[in-house]
C-alpha cells in the first residue's frame, strides 16, 4: 500500500431525495492510477467533483492523510470538454493558470514549453484551438492543468467524443505522461477496456451510490491484451448488472 494522498470516508451526497453517493469510503494513493467505473448517473462525475472541492459532501469527510497542514495536495481537474480560450493560441491556453496570484508559486514559462513538447503539441503551439483536432484540443486541456504542477490529475471522461482510434492514442499517451511527470491520476469512465488499460485500481459503483468493489490491476502492455485481462469478465459483469437493475428500475 502507498501513502495515501485523499480519502473519502463515509462519502454522502443527495440531490433532493435521490443519494448519489451513499457512505462511499475511497483512498486515492499517491503516486497511483485510480479509475473509478460505472454507467451513465452511477456517481462518477459527483465523485470526481467532490474529490475536486467543488461538491460538499451532505456527510462523510473527505481528508489529505499524507499532509501534516491538513491541506495536502494540489489537485487539478479536467473535464469532458476542453474549454479552451478560442482567441488565446495553444501556448497561451497552456499558460493560463499562471495569470492567477494562487498558482504563481508552482508555475513557470519553461515549464510551459517543455510540456508543449512532451504532450506533442509543438507544431500547434502558435495556432488558435479552432485549428486543432478534437484529440490535441484535449492535451491542450490537460496541459493546461498540469502546467500548475498538481499533484493530482482527477479527469472526467475527457476522450469520451473522441473517436476510437484517438482515444486509443490518448489513452496511451496519458499512461506516458502520468509516468513521467509524477502524476497521481483519478479518471471516471464507463468504458470498461479504458479502465483496465489506465488503472493501476479501479472502482466500481453499483448505481445505489455505493462501491460495488475495489480492484488492484496490474496494467496491460497494449491494448490487445486486454480481452486477457484477469479483471475484465469481473468488471463486465457487474457493469451488466448495474445496468440490468438501472433498466428494471
Amino acid at each position: 500500500m502507498g501513502t495515501v494522498a485523499l480519502r473519502l470516508t463515509g462519502a454522502t451526497k443527495r440531490y433532493g431525495d435521490n443519494a448519489v453517493l451513499d457512505g462511499v469510503d475511497l483512498d486515492v494513493e499517491r503516486d497511483g492510477r485510480l479509475v473509478v467505473l460505472g454507467h451513465s448517473g452511477s456517481g462518477k462525475s459527483t465523485l470526481l467533483r467532490v474529490l475536486a472541492g467543488l461538491e460538499e459532501l451532505d456527510s462523510g469527510s473527505l481528508t489529505r492523510p499524507d499532509s501534516a497542514d491538513g491541506r495536502g495536495a494540489v489537485v487539478g481537474t479536467v473535464f469532458q470538454q476542453p474549454l479552451l480560450l478560442p482567441w488565446l493560441t495553444v501556448r497561451d491556453n497552456i499558460a493560463l493558470g499562471g495569470r492567477y496570484r494562487a498558482n504563481r508559486a508552482r508555475f513557470d514559462a519553461a515549464h510551459v514549453e517543455e510540456l508543449i513538447d512532451l504532450f506533442g503539441l509543438r507544431a500547434q503551439a502558435d495556432s488558435l484551438p479552432a485549428a486543432l483536432s478534437g484529440g490535441q484540443a484535449q492535451r491542450v486541456s490537460i496541459a493546461r492543468v498540469v502546467a500548475v504542477r498538481p499533484d493530482i490529475l482527477l479527469l472526467d471522461e475527457p476522450f469520451s467524443a473522441l473517436d476510437p482510434a484517438t482515444r486509443r492514442s490518448l489513452q496511451l499517451w496519458l499512461r506516458d505522461a502520468a509516468t513521467a511527470l509524477g502524476l497521481t491520476l483519478v479518471m471516471v469512465t464507463h468504458d470498461v477496456d479504458e479502465a483496465l488499460y489506465l488503472a493501476t485500481e479501479v472502482t466500481l459503483l453499483d448505481g445505489s451510490g455505493r462501491a460495488a468493489g475495489h480492484w488492484h490491476s496490474d496494467t496491460p502492455t497494449g491494448h490487445d491484451d486486454l480481452a486477457d485481462h484477469p479483471l475484465r469478465a469481473t468488471l463486465l459483469a457487474g457493469y451488466r448488472s448495474q445496468l440490468g437493475a438501472a433498466a428494471a428500475s
